[in-house]
């Protein structure tokens, strides 16, 4: 079946009034539908986030409405193509924040951590220049596929991060950290964050792990990438891996997890079965 649905994702942290963003949602929402296309737009006085999948050129037509807003007259989405349309329906919400950290004083529009390119972050893994990744996803994330001996913070929830951040050794705030998540919006938030925290040398990789899988493949990354979509996990490839999420626990699962004994499609999988202590 040919790869017929192009999909997105972009944010970007650029200023609204609050008054003006119902009017922007309504129009948002009937673009969308007109063209129809299914994901979610997140609206919020700090910005835009979305994920949005349809026909190119339906694509197009709601970048173009986007690219007509104050702030956003340059979003670049990240692009890659799939089979079958990977969302079920079209959200267009406004919201506090674009992606729920819960810090306040954070504003990555104004006081933003330095970006790293993912062809310059591969040249220093390349070197191996001492420089220390920290994964800034959630568990399951992790635990599907990151950067060869990237730190691991174990959280199940981004506004678990600010602790986490907190207990990590006093040395590293003396260390090049360069974080990194799916997309690259956690870090925008999470970055500033860390420097406020009194670490001296923090990058973010621009793009995330799908912008590095885009420009360098999967050099220097063990497994596949988790995303927010029917796709599950994406490969260095940007292509789908096969994985599935859990109909009960909705834990995502990779193909071997598929094949565990525990495992009975739309009744358990594996983690269900640590969860319930069995």
């Amino acid at each position: 079946m040919p790869a017929s649905f192009l999909n997105i994702s972009t944010y970007k942290f650029t200023p609204f009034e609050s008054d003006e963003l119902p009017a922007i949602r309504d129009r948002l929402r009937e673009v969308s539908t007109a063209q129809a296309l299914k994901g979610t737009i997140l609206l919020s006085t700090e910005g835009i986030n979305l994920f949005v999948a349809g026909l190119a050129d339906n694509v197009n037509a709601l970048l173009a409405e986007i690219r007509t807003l104050r702030g956003l007259e340059d979003l670049t989405p990240k692009e890659s193509f799939s089979a079958e349309q990977p969302f079920n329906r079209m959200l267009v919400k406004i919201k506090k924040e674009i992606i729920a950290f819960g810090v306040e004083g954070i504003d990555p529009s104004r006081k933003p951590a330095p970006k790293l390119s993912p062809k310059t972050l591969k040249q220093w893994l390349d070197e191996g220049r001492p420089v220390t990744l920290l994964d800034t996803r959630n568990d399951y994330e992790v635990r599907l596929g990151t950067f060869k001996g990237a730190v691991d913070p174990q959280i199940d929830h981004f506004r678990a991060f600010p602790d986490a951040v907190r207990k990590l050794p006093e040395e590293m705030k003396a260390q090049p950290i360069v974080m990194f998540c799916t997309g690259g919006i956690r870090c925008e938030k999470a970055g500033p964050f860390m420097v406020r925290e009194g670490f001296q040398e923090v990058f973010q990789l621009d793009g995330g792990i799908l912008k590095y899988f885009e420009e360098c493949g999967g050099a220097h990354y063990d497994g596949e990438c988790f995303v927010f979509d029917r796709r599950v996990c994406v490969d260095p490839e940007l292509k789908p891996t096969g994985s599935a999420l859990c109909w009960n626990c909705q834990m995502p699962l990779t193909l071997a997890e598929q094949r565990d004994v525990r495992y009975a499609f739309e009744k358990s999988c594996p983690y269900c079965f640590k969860t319930a202590g069995a």
